[in-house]
């Protein structure tokens, strides 16, 4: 595996088996294509399918060098904090300090279905410290807090590890824990300009408040990236089937954080053709169904985006830097299909 990238972009990363890969080890190819491209990170959100998050990331590590990686994100619940603690210690060993643990509050009622209980901020930050004084080699005795009630918690007394914490966060709540608890935030895609400047202020205050230094906290765009160099019915997939998913699961909060119109989103729901789909829009809805959809979404809640020319993109990406967002994933693209548009930037 080659090494010899001659030009590294540390501010841009993509997601890796980005939507519904036929195979886990799609990112194999699409990790070592990253490298040669010179990206900076490489993020892995979890499914409950063929992407759970820490095999991924063993094997991200395995065929790497240099890519940063980062779980965006996995749940803090679904299993027992050491266990956690201790693949977040080996995965941060394994790539020689690369990983960063990420977590986030997940769909609601996708953990009603499963009888998990739901994720609260509280929650989040009881656990970022936990984590913390295990990797530093702590043993916490008669821990009592909003993760729940342990008896010890120990890894290894000679640990003294410093690893990246990132956060997904959307509302302010949130915003405002990954500014003073963690090292990365992670925003959401199809957030509008002012959403983004409003939520880059938003951490960066929290951090400062927090008494730490506010650069020492990376905020990534999370900035839907689908250039003209794929085909028309992908593109609608990535554009259309991905914001409907969204709305799908969490249209009110999208709707609020945008301050986008309401009675859009009541619309949207009402659709027959929506209301027929089962299942993840983006998933299961075939090219026509997206094309009726298309008809129910205003033009300016697909504008967030970068499309277009390899060039376009590329600007469009750049444009969130100058927003204030530290760094970028260009979301919902292989590395293939970035190539050009990282030609261009």
């Amino acid at each position: 595996m080659s090494d010899d990238t001659s030009v590294r972009h540390p501010e841009l990363g993509f997601y890796t088996l980005a939507g519904a890969p036929e195979s886990p080890r799609d990112l194999i190819d699409e990790v070592r294509h990253a490298e040669e491209l010179g990206l900076g990170a490489v993020f892995i959100s979890e499914r409950f399918n063929i992407k759970e998050a820490f095999t991924l990331s063993g094997a991200v590590g395995a065929v790497s060098n240099h890519i940063k990686i980062i779980t965006g994100a996995t749940n803090h619940n679904t299993r027992h904090p050491i266990v956690t603690a201790a693949h977040a210690t080996t995965m941060h060993r394994l790539t020689g300090g690369r990983f960063s643990l990420g977590i986030g509050r997940g769909i609601a009622p996708l953990f009603d279905a499963y009888g998990i209980e739901r994720i609260t901020t509280a929650q989040m930050e009881d656990f970022a410290g936990v984590m913390r004084r295990l990797w530093h080699g702590e043993t916490i005795i008669g821990h009592d807090g909003p993760i729940g009630k342990y008896p010890v918690l120990r890894l290894d007394p000679t640990f003294d590890e410093d690893i990246d914490l990132s956060i997904v966060a959307f509302g302010p709540n949130t915003l405002e824990l990954g500014g003073r608890a963690f090292d990365n935030v992670i925003l959401h895609t199809f957030f509008t300009d002012e959403t983004v400047q409003r939520c880059v202020a938003t951490v960066k205050h929290a951090a400062e408040r927090a008494g730490r230094d506010p650069s020492d906290v990376k905020v990534w765009s999370c900035f839907a990236t689908v250039g003209d160099n794929i085909d028309e019915s992908l593109k609608l997939n990535k554009t259309v089937g991905r914001l409907a998913t969204y709305l799908q699961a969490y249209g009110d909060l999208m709707v609020t954080t945008n301050n986008w119109d309401p009675a859009r989103l009541t619309a949207f729901r009402a659709d027959h053709i929506v209301q027929g789909i089962k299942g993840a829009i983006d998933a299961v809805a075939t090219t026509e169904q997206l094309e009726h959809i298309a008809t129910l979404l205003p033009v300016e809640w697909l504008a967030p985006a970068a499309t277009g020319s390899a060039q376009q993109c590329a600007a469009a990406v750049r444009n969130q830097l100058s927003l204030g967002a530290d760094a970028v994933i260009m979301h919902g693209a292989t590395p293939t299909e970035l190539a050009p548009i990282v030609a261009a930037y």
